[in-house]
């Protein structure tokens, strides 16, 4: 696994995750640390979370709202200023032709130099944790939005015909929570602004301590000198031919 940072920053980076405060979670400090470099970031967020919530008096209208706004003052925190919500329904999501179809037409509108999303292949996190389907979901349909839908001109050709928007080919993409990642991001400068992020979660997160306590320990690089603590995150980075 290498260290590694992109040497000429690309101008435009889009994340595509299933719910709200999957960026943070999942790649938080590195989307702050090329926000601090300039970077023009976009979160698309395919469900509003609407399931997300144990409360007898909550309903999914309710939760949708607030996990919006959640999410909006989270990315803000990143130095994120866009976020588009898909609002396909929480826990039911699949990697469908309609879901690809969005994700494609988002590509080539906005044209990301770099494309953030999670791994379709996971199903546990050794024995900790389930993968919530969702996130394999989102990650299949990504994937298959970048290569080839995007590139080819015929896919979804009511792109070109309907809203004039031309084909992408997206640069690299970083895969978050990924089975094999190969590459460590250090993040060391910006992990207090990705604890920062996940505070405006306070729908999902019901102790912040503990839960920026886990975060730090997570993210501690085990192959740092003890006495200079670094912080990482990782991905599988997929370079693609231009």
């Amino acid at each position: 696994m290498t260290d590694t940072a992109e040497k000429t920053l690309p101008h435009r980076i889009m994340g595509v995750f299933a719910h709200p405060d999957d960026p943070e979670f999942f790649a938080g400090a590195t989307f702050a640390k090329w926000a601090q470099d300039g970077a023009d970031i976009t979160f698309v967020v395919a469900t509003s979370g609407d399931k997300g919530s144990d409360k007898p008096e909550m309903t999914p209208e309710k939760l949708v709202q607030i996990r919006e706004e959640e999410e909006r003052c989270a990315a803000a925190v990143l130095g994120v200023h866009e976020v588009i919500f898909l609002r396909y329904p929480d826990g039911e999501l699949y990697p469908t032709l309609e879901l690809r179809r969005d994700i494609t037409r988002l590509l080539r509108l906005k044209k990301p130099d770099i494309v953030v999303t999670l791994d379709p292949t996971v199903f546990w996190y050794a024995t900790r944790a389930i993968n919530h389907p969702d996130h394999r979901a989102i990650g299949a349909a990504t994937l298959e939005a970048v290569f080839p839908t995007a590139r080819d001109r015929l896919n979804f050709i009511e792109h070109e015909r309907d809203e004039g928007l031309t084909t992408h080919k997206v640069r690299t993409v970083y895969i978050a929570g990924a089975a094999e990642p190969t590459v460590k991001m250090d993040v060391t400068d910006v992990i207090e602004t990705k604890i920062r992020s996940l505070y405006e979660h306070k729908s999902q997160i019901a102790d912040m301590e503990a839960m920026a306590k886990r975060i730090r320990e997570r993210a501690l690089d085990p192959e740092a000198p003890p006495d200079y603590p670094r912080y990482v995150e990782y991905f599988r980075v997929i370079q693609l031919p231009g």
